[in-house]
Parts: structure tokens; C-alpha cells; sequence
């Protein structure tokens, strides 16, 4: 009989260790998610078009993306697209600052990398850059030691640069563009030109397939769909045109000089 109440105690000893371990698991994973919650952030889109600027408030997730599922409305769907094609002609704005044009400019090594203690790191993160004169940059490394990583960073990057180290700072002066090398900027402009476009193009597809998906479930007529659909090709239009835009005002710095 005494042996029977030990193994009763026992099991009803067990039988609570494992509620309470149940039970943290649980808390654990209810803190995780309001922590997820809370570093979500909100994102609000300030569009072109004056009928979309009335509509505001819908959130997004951290990565500023918004989900298919979250769209109630044809508006909804427009403001996203007319969101990621802002950002993508901003991203073209970027990548055509790097093309150089004989005249010095810092935004011309954006996309330059440093191997800085085994980690790729923009080289304005461990250098002030500044313009000595309109064909030469001079750039003050926050870390002395890091001298030589920066210029072989420089040197891999393509640009066709050759820096000069004194012991203090690095100098690149900006060489005059020859004819042959402005005629591969040249091409490069235009290649970044349809990159762009494409990835503007892509969210138009995006928002096309969003409207008819909505159509199709009923949560919009057949005139609102046609309505989304033109409004989308407008959008498209506006930022194909920013694109072009772009790439003909780097061109005409490349003619010039």
C-alpha cells in the first residue's frame, strides 16, 4: 500500500512538471509574438495622383511589403504599385550616379565594397569621402589599417579608378572620358534604363493579376476591374516615363563632357 501512494505521489508530481513546462512553452511563444508585433512597423505612401492621396492608414509588414491577402481595395492595390515603382526608379536614380562622368562626385562610389575584417562593407562607411577639386576625390579612412582593403576595393570595383595612398588618406583623381568609354557608359545607362523598367513593368503585372484576382471572388464588378486596370496602366506609364526621364539626363552629362 505504501509502495502504491509513492508511485501515485510520483505521477501526480510528474503529471505537474510537465503542465508547468507546457505552460512556459506557451508564454514563450505568446512574447515572441507580441515582440514580432511591436517591430512591425507602419508604412504610409504619399502617391502622384490626387484621388490616391485620399486613401491612407493601411499597414504593412517590416519589410514594407503588402500582403496580397490584406487587399480590400482596388485603391489599395494601386497605392502598392505606385509604391515599389517609386522605389524602383529611385534604385535606378542610384545605380546611374555610380556612372562616372569625368567630373569628381562622391555618389560615384556608392556601390563600391570593402573586404573591411572579412565582411563587405560600403566604402562610405569607412571612409568620409570629399571633392578635392572637380577631377579628383579625396577620401579620409576612419581606420588607418584599413588603407589597403579600401583601395583594392576600389580597384575590383570596375570603375576603372586607380587610387593613391599616402600613408593618411587615399586621392583618385578622375581621368577625362575617352570616346570609347563613354560609349560603354553610354550602353550601361541604357541597360540600367530597361532594368528599371522591367522591374516596373513586373509590378504592374503584379497589380493587374491583384485586381483580376478580385474580380473573380466577387468583391468587385466587372467596371471597377476595368477602372483598376486602366489606373494601373496609367501609374505604369508616369513611372516608365521617370525612368526614361533618368536615363536621358545621365546620357546628356555623358555628352557634354
Amino acid at each position: 500500500s505504501l509502495l502504491s501512494s509513492r508511485n501515485t505521489f510520483l505521477g501526480y508530481k510528474g503529471y505537474l512538471i510537465m503542465v508547468r513546462l507546457v505552460a512556459s512553452v506557451l508564454l514563450i511563444a505568446r512574447l515572441l509574438s507580441l515582440s514580432n508585433a511591436f517591430t512591425s512597423q507602419p508604412s504610409f505612401v504619399i502617391p502622384v495622383n490626387d484621388k490616391l492621396r485620399k486613401i491612407a492608414g493601411y499597414r504593412r509588414d517590416s519589410l514594407n511589403v503588402l500582403h496580397m491577402a490584406a487587399f480590400e481595395s482596388v485603391d489599395e492595390i494601386s497605392l502598392d504599385a505606385e509604391e515599389r515603382m517609386e522605389k524602383s526608379v529611385s534604385n535606378l536614380n542610384q545605380n546611374l550616379q555610380t556612372i562616372r562622368t569625368g567630373r569628381a562626385s562622391p555618389a560615384m562610389l556608392d556601390l563600391v565594397m570593402v573586404d573591411y575584417y572579412e565582411t563587405p562593407t560600403p566604402l562610405n562607411q569607412v571612409a568620409g569621402i570629399s571633392v578635392t577639386s572637380s577631377q579628383q576625390l579625396t577620401l579620409t579612412p576612419y581606420d588607418k589599417t584599413a588603407m589597403e582593403d579600401i583601395e583594392r576595393g576600389i580597384i575590383d570595383s570596375g570603375l576603372g579608378l586607380t587610387p593613391n595612398n599616402d600613408g593618411n588618406v587615399i586621392r583618385i583623381n578622375i581621368p577625362d572620358l575617352t570616346e570609347e568609354r563613354r560609349k560603354e557608359f553610354m550602353k550601361q545607362c541604357k541597360a540600367l534604363g530597361e532594368d528599371g523598367k522591367v522591374a516596373i513593368r513586373n509590378v504592374r503585372r503584379d497589380g493587374v493579376d491583384a485586381v483580376k484576382k478580385m474580380e473573380k471572388a466577387g468583391s468587385i464588378g466587372k467596371d471597377e476591374m476595368l477602372d483598376g486596370l486602366d489606373e494601373m496602366q496609367k501609374i505604369t506609364d508616369t513611372y516608365v516615363k521617370s525612368a526614361d526621364d533618368a536615363v536621358q539626363k545621365k546620357e546628356s552629362e555623358l555628352m557634354k563632357l
